[in-house]
């Protein structure tokens, strides 16, 4: 095969190394696999690497990796490397953008749909067997669902809630080019006019400088009182402590969260026990047969890199995404 050298070496900083060596000696078996899953392999063979794929870039040992090129990230978000973004222009780096918008939309929309029945409310008393019918529940084609941020993932859920009948509403650093499903497009700077709009709120946005602390106590004012946030993105981009006390003071109805501010949530975090709240551990964006799915980006961008062609899902490092 044309793109098959045996100059590239590949280091495997992941707990699922082995199976993507595995892969990789069966697809290039010239290409050199080095499983790196703990510290010491990495510090030890790091410097031998012109590429390096991993779930985050470990900024640790950069100054080591004098020979790295090209780092191929096995999620979405490339925030890890925002430490050393300014060192590392010359590395080219991808990531695995279109492998997490259906199950994420999957993930959206039933959240979406636990929170508009209150679910929460129904398991505590079937727990209890109290039968307790609720009837005045509005369809959610009703329902106006806001996305902040409409990039691979946030365009997907925008059109699965397009497709329950979901007016939905959007924002993007460029509103000049329409996004499928959304209604109506707002600028990033423009959240005050956007967030009255919404019944739910989705935060998709990279995990970015700009992005740290987008939603705090200021903008769960202009949300409605009955509406629900969740967030699919990095717990950065919310402030955790003012967010807590909106949900405490029913500044809004309740939010559901799969990524917080520190990971595992702590133990003593007020949001275990909040009847309002549906609180996930970083699940979202794990489909099933993740390894294969990455490394069909991750092969295609091997044969591109020793032809010398533009790789797939470069990311902008200067935007962070």
């Amino acid at each position: 095969m044309a793109g098959e050298s045996s100059a590239l070496t590949v280091l495997l900083n992941i707990p699922t190394a082995e199976a993507y060596a595995r892969l990789i000696a069966e697809r290039f078996p010239k290409v050199r696999a080095i499983v790196a899953s703990d510290p010491e392999r990495l510090v030890q063979y790091v410097g031998q690497a012109d590429v390096l794929l991993a779930a985050r870039f470990p900024v640790e040992v950069f100054d080591q990796a004098r020979k790295l090129r090209w780092f191929q990230c096995i999620n979405a978000g490339v925030d890890s490397m925002l430490p050393i973004r300014d060192k590392a222009r010359h590395i080219t780096v991808t990531n695995a953008r279109g492998i997490h918008g259906d199950i994420i939309a999957d993930f959206v929309m039933a959240g979406v749909t636990m929170l508009h029945w209150d679910f929460r409310r129904y398991l505590r008393e079937q727990s209890e067997r109290k039968w307790r019918p609720r009837y005045d529940v509005a369809p959610l084609a009703d329902k106006t669902l806001g996305v902040l941020g409409l990039g691979s993932i946030g365009a997907t859920i925008a059109r699965r809630a397009k497709s329950a009948g979901m007016t939905v509403v959007g924002s993007k650093r460029d509103i000049s080019v329409p996004v499928e499903g959304v209604d109506a497009l707002f600028a990033s700077d423009a959240l005050e006019d956007l967030l009255p709009l919404c019944d739910f709120l989705v935060l998709a946005v990279p995990a970015t400088v700009e992005t740290v602390g987008l939603i705090g106590a200021a903008q769960l004012a202009r949300m409605r009182r009955d509406a629900f946030l969740i967030n699919i993105a990095r717990g950065s981009v919310i402030v955790e402590a003012e967010l807590i006390k909106a949900l405490q003071t029913g500044t809004i109805a309740g939010a559901m969260l799969d990524v917080f501010k520190r990971e595992p949530l702590p133990y003593d975090s007020p949001l275990w026990d909040m009847p309002n709240v549906i609180a996930t551990p970083h699940v979202a964006g794990s489909p099933t047969n993740y390894t294969a799915r990455v490394f069909s980006i991750f092969a295609d961008n091997i044969e591109r890199f020793q032809r010398g062609q533009a790789l797939k899902n470069v990311v902008d490092l200067g935007r962070g995404y």
